[in-house]
C-alpha cells in the first residue's frame, strides 16, 4: 500500500491522521515500511495495524511515544497485545503451550498385567532377538524374576526400533538409561518424606503421593530444556 493508501484506511477511524503524522511516527522508528526501487514507501497490512495501534494507544489511553515504542518491541518479541476490558493493557508474556507429548502423572505411575518374552518384544517391534538382548545389555531393559519384560519395555523397543532406522544402535542408546536412572533417583529423594506422609494417612483427604506429578514435571522440564537447546543452536 502507498502512503495515500494507508491514510485512507486508517481516515474512518482516524480522521485528523495525516501523511505528516505517519512519516513523524515513521522517524520515531515505531513503524518501518519497506521502499520499492524508486524509492517510494511500500506499507503491508501488518504496518496498518501497527499504525492502528499506536493510534489508538495515543489518542484513547495517552501513552507517550517511549511507552508504545516499548509495548511494540515487546510485540515484535512475540508478546500478546491482549485487551484488559476498557482500557489498553501492555503486551503481556504468553502462557506455555502445553506439551501433548508428556503423560500424564497417572500413565506414569500406572501398572499393568502384561508380561512378555523376548521373542514377543522382538516381533512387536520388528528388532531382531540379538538387539533386543543387546538393549538389555546396555540396561534399557529388564526382565523380572519370572523372565518376562514389562509393559514399558515394549515402549522402549518400539522406540529403539524408530531410532535403528537413523542409525543409532543400543550402545548409543545407554546415556538416555544412565540419565533415566538419575532422575528416577532425584524424584525418589524429593517424594519419600510425601510419600511417608501419605502412608501415615488414613483419613480420605490426606496427602496423595506426588511419585507421578514430579515425574510428569521432570519430563515436562527435559522436553522443554530440549526444545530450548535447539531454538538457540
Amino acid at each position: 500500500m502507498t502512503i495515500g493508501s494507508v491514510l485512507a484506511a486508517l481516515a474512518p477511524d482516524f480522521p485528523d491522521v495525516t501523511i505528516s503524522k505517519i512519516r513523524f511516527l515513521e522517524s520515531a522508528g515505531l513503524v518501518r515500511p519497506s521502499r520499492t526501487g524508486s524509492g517510494y514507501r511500500s506499507y503491508t497490512a501488518a504496518d496498518v495495524d501497527r499504525l492502528r495501534y499506536i493510534l489508538t494507544a495515543q489518542r484513547d489511553h495517552f501513552w507517550p511515544l517511549k511507552v508504545i515504542g516499548e509495548a511494540l518491541d515487546a510485540m515484535d518479541r512475540g508478546l500478546t497485545p491482549a485487551p484488559d476490558g476498557e482500557r489498553m493493557a501492555r503486551p503481556s508474556v504468553p502462557a506455555p503451550a502445553a506439551d501433548a507429548d508428556v503423560p500424564d502423572a497417572e500413565v506414569l505411575t500406572a501398572t499393568s498385567d502384561l508380561r512378555l518374552t523376548r521373542g514377543e518384544l522382538a516381533a512387536s517391534s520388528g528388532l531382531d532377538e540379538a538387539t533386543v538382548e543387546a538393549l538389555e545389555t546396555y540396561g534399557l531393559i529388564k526382565r523380572d524374576a519370572q523372565g518376562h519384560y514389562r509393559e514399558a519395555a515394549l515402549a522402549v523397543t518400539h522406540t529403539a526400533a524408530a531410532l535403528g532406522a537413523y542409525g543409532l544402535e543400543p550402545r548409543h542408546l545407554r546415556a538416555f538409561r544412565t540419565a533415566a536412572d538419575r532422575e528416577i533417583g532425584l524424584v525418589q529423594q524429593v517424594v519419600t518424606p510425601h510419600r511417608a506422609a501419605s502412608g501415615k494417612s488414613s483419613g480420605a483427604k490426606g496427602p496423595k503421593d506426588p511419585t507421578g506429578e514430579v515425574l510428569r514435571l521432570c519430563i515436562a522440564l527435559h522436553a522443554a530444556l530440549v526444545r530450548e537447546g535447539l531454538q538457540r543452536s
